[in-house]
């Protein structure tokens, strides 16, 4: 009698946890469904009832999408391009690099180490304010104002966090295996490559999962940093582009652009999310 009561209460526990969680995830959500609903309004509709569906009189069906990847004179493709090549080169700088330095890290117990290590995990407490106006200048100084040259400062700035993560997933490596590797007859970089970075494939999908969504939707590293004239990402030419005279603002199209940018970024995390999750636990339990 004891158990069943005990097995009811638990399945009556899971169904309150379950409400209460879906509850959340509705809340999380809306703000994309009022994005969504939008971008199929007119202009005027959406600043007058932001949270009403559109009706026969306020459906403008895709003319939001046409409008936004048409407007000013900066193609949408070229910016749709520059934040494929920034994102992408920058998430692969960030997972090499990062990867072998806490590799690095993790096997030389040195005093070096240690402070470049805690010196990695400190940089992300400091607020990015502190550092944008020297930064801009360096950037200028060194010609890092480029959509290839740019991911070197990501690099920079996505170290902490990454580099904390492999390290405590390279921790749990058995050095046995390196040293296995070491007697065939590899050097350093043949055992990171052949037998270390194999092993890292749950903390380098996490990270760089989170990497990828950081970079596709900054907006002030890149406005602070590219030639406006020449380059944009897609957030800086929904921002630049959505204006009209006075100063005003077609809302309409601007949700219509920023609901396409997400949107790449939310089906990629649908699919990998579960790797996050494995990947946020080897790094940060283990070691």
């Amino acid at each position: 009698m004891g158990k069943q009561k005990s097995i009811r209460q638990e399945k009556t526990r899971k169904t309150i946890m379950s409400i209460v969680l879906a509850i959340i995830c509705i809340i999380y959500m809306l703000p994309i469904l009022v994005i969504l609903i939008n971008t199929f309004k007119d202009a005027s509709s959406v600043k007058a009832t932001i949270f009403a569906l559109p009706n026969s009189e306020t459906f403008v069906g895709f003319e939001n999408y046409v409008t936004g990847m048409t407007a000013g004179s900066f193609p949408f493709w070229k910016a749709v391009l520059f934040n494929v090549i920034i994102t992408v080169c920058s998430t692969f700088l960030i997972l090499l690099f990062c990867s072998m330095a806490a590799w690095y890290v993790a096997r030389v117990n040195s005093l070096f180490c240690k402070i470049f290590y805690y010196l990695c995990v400190f940089s992300m407490v400091v607020p990015f304010q502190m550092v944008q106006f020297t930064l801009s200048k360096t950037a200028d100084t060194l010609k890092l104002n480029t959509p290839l040259t740019i991911p070197v400062i990501y690099l920079g700035f996505g170290a902490g966090l990454a580099i904390f993560m492999f390290v405590g997933f390279a921790k749990s490596i058995p050095i046995e295996i390196e040293e296995a590797a070491s007697i065939d007859g590899c050097g350093p970089l043949r055992t990171y490559f052949m037998v270390v970075f194999p092993m890292l494939k749950p903390t380098l999908i996490s990270v760089g999962i989170l990497e990828l969504m950081w970079v596709w939707n900054d907006y002030l590293l890149p406005s602070l940093v590219l030639d406006l004239g020449k380059y944009r990402n897609i957030p800086m030419h929904i921002m630049l582009t959505q204006k009209g005279s006075y100063g005003s603002v077609d809302l309409a199209a601007m949700m219509a652009m920023v609901f396409l940018s997400i949107l790449p970024v939310i089906i990629f995390y649908l699919f990998c999310q579960k790797y996050i999750i494995k990947g946020v636990a080897a790094g940060a339990v283990k070691g």
